[in-house]
């Protein structure tokens, strides 16, 4: 798997802890180091998920090295329950998910989801709907101005959007460099050193795939699957996905923060659901030596809670109230 660092490997994997026998699903396959790594823990049975057709290409090899425990599917991790019930399966002993835009996909030019190398505005992780240049050449100047603040936290959104539909009404914008340009033509470099079109990329990244969205319904989903100790472990890498695991995991678990007093609308929404406990009371980092090896892992965070009893009703609507809010 030349070209991939699974971030915090080693933590998922003791996290999860893989034992014989048992069934796990990794919902992001991308390049096949968590998947290979549960597979050499236990004498398990993988089954993985991908939207990417080109991930599931690569699995080929992994695949026959570990013949009839590992099982790759095409497809959003948020249609993990179908998915999986077309295989007979219904229950999982644990649950990964590693979220967010995999090292092959940012390495690849023409898949068009990094400035640093010039390819076409693509940005989607599968090969359908609509691409990033979809949305930079047809969306009205306020709309995308709400994409590049909600989802890249951007507080110059309303500069950049004003910018691209003045860059675009002279020429399509079709290429990262040339978004890139525009951008960076009235956006001031960053003190920090990042650069001025990083936000407005990530934004219209999560946007053209529904990342958020995404996320929402495979954790929902997964914490439907599990069987009583299996385990949810999910590795985010910015602010607006670790704040979602966060909410998901601590209302699941019935520790949400304690509501004031002078909100009791809010009293009723606390409790969560009973049966599950949290392994992380904070989140994971990833150590010194890894992010000395993996600038990328630098933003990492784990999470991870543990079903401790079976729950009655079979369903959980930890996204009831707030959304996107953080916990």
């Amino acid at each position: 798997m030349s070209g991939h660092l699974p971030v915090m490997l080693d933590e998922v994997v003791a996290t999860l802890a893989p034992r014989d026998g048992a069934t796990y699903l990794d919902c992001t396959f991308g390049g096949g180091g968590y998947t290979g790594a549960f597979l050499e823990a236990a004498d398990c049975t993988v089954y993985a998920i991908d939207r990417d057709p080109d991930a599931i290409a690569r699995g080929a090899a992994l695949t026959a090295r570990f013949p009839g425990r590992l099982h790759l599917l095409e497809g959003c991790f948020g249609d993990m329950v179908a998915l999986l019930a077309e295989r007979g399966v219904a229950r999982l002993d644990g649950v990964v998910m590693d979220l967010g835009v995999s090292s092959f996909q940012l390495d690849e030019a023409e898949r068009g989801f990094s400035f640093r190398t010039d390819g076409p505005l693509d940005m989607r992780m599968g090969r359908s709907g609509p691409t990033a240049a979809d949305l930079v050449n047809r969306l009205p100047e306020a709309e995308l101005a709400d994409i590049l603040f909600t989802y890249g936290e951007e507080r110059l959104s309303r500069r950049i959007a004003k910018t691209i539909v003045a860059a675009r009404a002279l020429e399509p914008i079709t290429t990262t460099h040339r978004l890139a340009e525009v951008i960076r033509s009235k956006v001031p470099r960053d003190p920090s050193g990042i650069d001025s079109a990083t936000r407005s990329f990530q934004a219209l990244r999560i946007k053209v795939n529904d990342e958020l969205g995404e996320v929402e319904r495979g954790m929902a989903a997964g914490l439907g699957l599990l069987a009583p100790a299996g385990r949810l472990v999910v590795v985010a890498f910015h602010s607006l996905e670790d704040r979602l695991v966060k909410r998901f995991m601590q209302k699941a678990c019935g520790r949400m923060p304690t509501a004031s007093r002078h909100a009791p609308a809010a009293l009723a929404d606390r409790g969560g659901a009973a049966g599950f406990s949290l392994l992380t009371p904070k989140a994971l980092r990833p150590g010194d030596d890894e992010t000395g090896r993996n600038p990328r892992a630098r933003s990492a965070r784990l999470r991870a809670l543990e079903r401790v009893a079976a729950v009655r009703g079979g369903g959980l609507d930890v996204f009831s109230s707030g959304g996107m809010a953080a916990a």
